[in-house]
C-alpha cells in the first residue's frame, strides 16, 4: 500500500467523523423488553451526583459535634464545674513495725509475708528459758520478804505485850511507894522514946527505893513503847520493800511475757526482716503489719482547689489498679500546714531570690469500711479523687457517701 493511499484513508476519516459530530449522536437501538442492558451502556455516577452526600454527611458530623459540646458545656455548667480533682493521691494505712522489746534469740517465726493474722496471734518467739528463771528468782525474793513481814508483824505485838507488862509493873511499883511514903511518915510522927532511929532510917530508904522503882518502871514502859515504834518501822519498811520486790515480779512477768510477740490489731504481715534462729536486741526490726482494714486515701490537692472543700463532702475514688470501679467515699480531715512545712528540710521563703510555688494541702479521704475489709486497696496504690463541693457538712450527706448511696449520675 502507497503513502498516498494512507493519506487519502485518513482525510476521508476525519471527513466522516466531522459529519456525525455535526448530525448529533445517533439514537441507541431500542432493545426489547426484559433484555439486561449491557454494563458498557450503563452511565456512570458523575461528581454531581455525589455532592450531596458528601453535604449530608457533612452536616450531620457539624451536628453532632455542636450536640456534643453543648451538652458538655452544659454537663460542666451543671455538674463539672462543681468538682475539683486530682490524680496526686495515694492509699494509705497507719502501718505499725512490730519490734523485740527484750534480746534473745528467736525459737520460731511463724509468719510469712502477705499471711493475715488476728489481734493476739503469734509473730515471732523468743528463747525464754533466762526470763523463767529471772521470774522465779523474783518470786523467790519476795516470799522471803513476805516472810519477813510475818516475823517483825509477831516482834511488834510481842512487843506491845511488854508495854501492857511495864504499865501493870509501874502500878505495882507506885502502890509500894505509896506504902512506903506512909511508912516514913508513921514513923517520922512518933516520939524518938518509942521508935528506934533505925527503923526510921529504914522507913526513909523504902521510901526512896520504891520511887526509884516506879521511875524505872516508867523508863522501861518508855523503852517498850519505843521498841514497839521500832519494829512498826521495820514492819514498814520490809512492807515497801515487798512492794519493789513485787514490781520486780511483775517485771520479770513482763519481760518474759515480751519474749512472745504478738500482733497488736487485724492486718497483713509484710517486710518480714527475721529468721528463726536470730539474735535480736531490744528495738529490732521482725516484721510490719498492715491493718488493711482501715485504709484511707491521702490526696495532696493544690491550695487553690481547697476553697469550696469542707469536711463532709462526698469523694469518688478511681483506683489506677482497679479502673473499673468507682469507690465513694467521704473527706474526712485537712492536714494542718501544708507538705513542704513538714519536710526534712522546710524551705525557707525569708532568704534569697523568691519562686512562688503552689503548695499542696493533703486531705484525708475515708473509704467505707465495706470496701477497706475487701483487701483490694493495698498502701501505696496510686488513686485518682473527684470531691463534690456542692454539699456541705450537713450530716445527712455525709451519711448518705458512707451508705454508698451517692447519686451516680452526678459524675
Amino acid at each position: 500500500m502507497s503513502l498516498r493511499e494512507d493519506d487519502d484513508r485518513s482525510a476521508s476519516g476525519i471527513e466522516r467523523r466531522d459529519e456525525e459530530r455535526a448530525e448529533g449522536p445517533a439514537p441507541a437501538p431500542v432493545q426489547p423488553s426484559g433484555a439486561e442492558i449491557p454494563p458498557a451502556a450503563v452511565p456512570e455516577a458523575g461528581p454531581a451526583r455525589k455532592r450531596p452526600l458528601r453535604r449530608m454527611l457533612l452536616l450531620g458530623f457539624l451536628a453532632t459535634a455542636l450536640g456534643g459540646c453543648v451538652y458538655e458545656g452544659w454537663h460542666w455548667w451543671s455538674v463539672g464545674r462543681f468538682f475539683v480533682s486530682t490524680d496526686d493521691a495515694y492509699v494509705q494505712a497507719d502501718i505499725s513495725i512490730l519490734a523485740a522489746k527484750v534480746s534473745g534469740y528467736l525459737e520460731s517465726v511463724p509468719v510469712v509475708n502477705g499471711i493475715s493474722v488476728k489481734k493476739g496471734d503469734v509473730i515471732a518467739k523468743l528463747d525464754d528459758g533466762d526470763y523463767r528463771l529471772a521470774l522465779q528468782a523474783a518470786q523467790d525474793k519476795l516470799a522471803t520478804q513476805e516472810s519477813t513481814i510475818v516475823r517483825i508483824a509477831r516482834q511488834v505485838e510481842a512487843a506491845q505485850a511488854q508495854v501492857a507488862q511495864a504499865a501493870a509493873q509501874i502500878d505495882a511499883a507506885r502502890a509500894d511507894a505509896v506504902r512506903a511514903q506512909a511508912d516514913f511518915a508513921r514513923a517520922t510522927q512518933m516520939q524518938a522514946d518509942y521508935v528506934a532511929k533505925s527503923r526510921i532510917d529504914q522507913a526513909r530508904a523504902d521510901r526512896d527505893r520504891t520511887e526509884a522503882s516506879v521511875k524505872g518502871m516508867e523508863a522501861g514502859l518508855l523503852a517498850a513503847r519505843a521498841n514497839v515504834d521500832v519494829l512498826q518501822a521495820q514492819k514498814r519498811e520490809a512492807e515497801r520493800l515487798s512492794a519493789e520486790l513485787r514490781t520486780a515480779v511483775d517485771r520479770a512477768r513482763r519481760d518474759l511475757d515480751f519474749t512472745v510477740i504478738r500482733a497488736p490489731f487485724d492486718g497483713v504481715i509484710g517486710n518480714k526482716a527475721v529468721e528463726a534462729g536470730a539474735y535480736v536486741a531490744p528495738g529490732t526490726r521482725v516484721a510490719a503489719l498492715v491493718p488493711l482494714q482501715s485504709v484511707r486515701i491521702d490526696a495532696n490537692f493544690k491550695e487553690t482547689q481547697v476553697q469550696r472543700m469542707r469536711p463532709g463532702q462526698p469523694v469518688l475514688v478511681t483506683v489506677d489498679a482497679y479502673p473499673d470501679r468507682e469507690i465513694e467515699g467521704v473527706v474526712e480531715s485537712f492536714s494542718p500546714a501544708s507538705g513542704s512545712v513538714f519536710s526534712l528540710l522546710p524551705p525557707d521563703n525569708a532568704t534569697g531570690n523568691f519562686t512562688k510555688i503552689v503548695q499542696r494541702l493533703p486531705v484525708r479521704v475515708r473509704v467505707p469500711e465495706a470496701v477497706a475489709r475487701e483487701g483490694l486497696l493495698r498502701p501505696g496504690l496510686s488513686v485518682e479523687v473527684r470531691v463534690d463541693t456542692r454539699a456541705g457538712t450537713d450530716r445527712s450527706v455525709l451519711d448518705h457517701a458512707e451508705d454508698g448511696r451517692f447519686n451516680a449520675a452526678s459524675r
